[in-house]
């Protein structure tokens, strides 16, 4: 299964890069955004210039793929994630801590363009189809 970074999730709106040629190659069953990336989405979407014809196109995205919750799993691994990056140094953006944890809790393979913060998260499998 892939969850969608929030980035992912613009780029194929945009057109952007490989990414909708990519998403449309997946079956949807293997599609999922996690619900903090959700939550990023929603707020670029309210904020955008073309609200309306983002609105339709998340609309479109969720009525094909699942949300990942954040759970008591998803809660767990952020935080031996958080505590892991503090103690080397190398800390990455609350939200993505939540992203990566909640890909990880439920065996996703995280798709984005934001490699060189993932990275940094032991055991989260990482995939940027942007190129």
């Amino acid at each position: 299964m892939f969850a969608l970074d929030s980035n992912t999730v613009i780029h194929a709106f945009q057109g952007k890069g490989a990414v909708a040629a990519r998403l449309t190659a997946i079956a949807p069953s293997q599609i999922a955004i996690p619900a903090v990336a959700l939550y990023e989405v929603q707020q670029g979407v309210m904020r955008s210039q073309r609200e309306i014809r983002r609105r339709r196109q998340l609309a479109e995205l969720l009525s094909v793929c699942r949300v990942l919750p954040f759970d008591d799993r998803a809660a767990l691994l952020a935080a031996a994630i958080q505590v892991d990056l503090e103690r080397s140094g190398l800390q990455i953006g609350p939200l993505d801590t939540l992203i990566a944890a909640t890909a990880m809790a439920h065996g996703a393979t995280l798709v984005t363009h934001n490699a060189r913060e993932f990275v940094r998260v032991k055991g989260l499998l990482l995939e940027d189809w942007f190129d």
